[in-house]
């Protein structure tokens, strides 16, 4: 069987940041209307840390599998904490036609959907971005959510000060500060970028009419306050997230399902977004399985259109 192989800089190369953010509209409306197969995420817990496994299929496209690991201290080897392969495999026959690098396009289809995020319920004038985290998904949302709206001002804060100023120095419109409570008073849109075990933000800081976006994991709880999961108008990818980890979010489990809004059901149509221009909203990301796939899929195409990768054979 022949097999295309991706490494991360055909990835990068080939993977359309703005139809990635339309793909996964479409994926996330998919999935709230059941229309998508992505059975809950299973883990294999190691000394060091876990493995997740995470399966999705669409009919009409590849069946995906991602492969995800997360080993906090990878700092001590030189690696990022996440690393994964997405695998494609044929939806007629089952067998493997591609073996993507899944670690950029973690990072990306999770930026994109907190892009998303920021497209259907952030306040349309909101200007003022800023970013809690210096890390591979800091820059990733520091790349992925200025292209949905006209954000003029960046403020990038981190434990990691130095960190913090190479991010900022991506982009003309950022700068680091000192302090999280600075990067957040008075922000238009909030990312937490984190893999922080616990809150790294007070619902206090959390001005009227700002959007805060969470796609840290770190189980048993994580860097989204509590105050703020219950309070704010809540959106998710889907409501397994109220679930417990490896399944949902740290931060939501124990909640009312109820409480949260699928961002696939304000792609449909079916319940609201943002409801006035004051209330407070939430997206907590739980990371999903479709959004693997529509990622890989875009780039799967693209590369078949190109000629790129290496094709292998098993």
């Amino acid at each position: 069987m022949d097999v295309l192989t991706l490494g991360r800089g055909d990835v990068e190369r080939l993977l359309d940041r703005d139809a990635l953010v339309d793909a996964l509209a479409d994926a996330f409306a998919a999935l709230s209307d059941g229309r998508v197969d992505a059975p809950p995420r299973s883990q294999v817990t190691a000394p060091a840390g876990l493995l997740l496994a995470m399966p999705a299929h669409r009919p009409g496209g590849p069946i995906a599998v991602k492969l995800v690991s997360v080993f906090e201290g990878n700092a001590e080897h030189g690696l990022p904490s996440h690393l994964a392969i997405v695998a494609l495999f044929d939806e007629r026959t089952g067998a493997p036609i591609a073996l993507l690098d899944g670690t950029s396009i973690t990072a990306a289809r999770t930026a994109g959907a907190a892009a998303l995020s920021v497209r259907l319920v952030a306040r349309p004038d909101s200007r003022v971005l800023a970013i809690i985290g210096a890390g591979v998904e800091a820059r990733a949302h520091l790349a992925a959510l200025p292209r949905v709206l006209a954000i003029e001002e960046i403020r990038i804060a981190s434990l990691y000060p130095d960190e913090a100023v190479a991010l900022a120095a991506d982009d003309p419109r950022a700068r680091a500060v000192e302090s999280i409570e600075e990067a957040v008073r008075g922000a238009d849109i909030v990312a937490l970028c984190t893999s922080s075990p616990s809150p790294v933000i007070e619902a206090s800081w959390i001005g009227r009419g700002t959007h805060v976006t969470s796609v840290g994991y770190r189980p048993p709880a994580g860097e989204l306050p509590p105050a703020l999961a219950t309070s704010a108008h809540l959106f998710v990818e889907t409501r397994r997230a109220f679930e417990p980890p490896p399944v949902g979010c740290g931060e939501l489990a124990g909640l009312d399902p109820a409480a949260g809004t699928e961002l696939g059901e304000v792609v449909l149509g079916r319940r609201s977004g943002r409801r006035d221009a004051t209330e407070i909203t939430a997206y907590k990301a739980m990371g999903n399985a479709v959004e693997d796939l529509a990622a890989a899929a875009l780039v799967y195409q693209r590369a078949l259109a190109d000629g790129a990768g290496l094709t292998i054979q098993l």
